[in-house]
C-alpha cells in the first residue's frame, strides 16, 4: 500500500482504488449514469491513483486513441480534499506516464468549471463549449516536451 503520493496503478488494487475515487466524484457526486463513467475503456488505458495517509483521495486515466497522442481523461479528486494540489500532483504523474509512451501531444475534455486549472497547467481550449453527460465542456491541448515538470 502506498502511504502518501500519486502513483501508476500497476495492480488491481490501486486499479480499484482509482476507479473508486471516480465513482464517488463522478457518480455519486456529479450524478453520472455509472454506465457511462465506467464505458468499457479501462482496459486501454493507463491509471494514477492519488493516496493520502493511505486512503485514495484522487485518479485519472491516460489512453492514447490514435498514435501519438494522449487522451486525459477521469481526472478526479475527491470533493473533501480539492484545492490541496492533488489535481496538480495527479496531472503531474499522468504527464510523466505520457513522456515515458514517448506521447508528444495531450488532449482532453475539461469541465467548464475547471478549465482555469487545465489552463495552468499549459492546456490550451481549441472547442467550443460542448455537452458530454449533462455537463459543459470544452476541448482543450498541450504539447508535452520531453523533459521538467508540468
Amino acid at each position: 500500500m502506498v502511504e502518501s503520493g500519486v502513483v501508476v496503478a500497476d495492480t488491481e488494487g490501486k486499479r480499484a482504488d482509482a476507479l473508486a475515487v471516480r465513482h464517488a466524484v463522478f457518480v455519486e457526486g456529479q450524478g453520472i449514469d455509472e454506465d457511462r463513467e465506467r464505458d468499457g475503456l479501462d482496459g486501454q488505458a493507463t491509471h494514477v491513483v492519488a493516496y493520502d495517509d493511505g486512503d485514495a483521495i484522487g485518479a485519472a486515466r491516460l489512453r492514447e486513441p490514435e498514435p501519438g497522442t494522449g487522451k486525459v481523461e477521469r481526472v478526479a479528486v475527491r470533493e473533501n480534499r480539492r484545492g490541496e494540489g492533488w489535481g496538480r500532483r495527479v496531472m503531474a504523474t499522468v504527464h510523466t506516464a505520457a513522456r515515458e509512451r514517448d506521447l508528444p501531444r495531450l488532449v482532453l475534455h475539461a469541465q467548464v468549471a475547471v478549465e482555469g486549472f487545465y489552463r495552468r497547467l499549459g492546456y490550451r481550449t481549441v472547442s467550443d463549449e460542448f455537452e458530454e453527460a449533462g455537463i459543459p465542456h470544452v476541448e482543450m491541448v498541450r504539447a508535452l516536451d520531453r523533459g521538467g515538470e508540468i
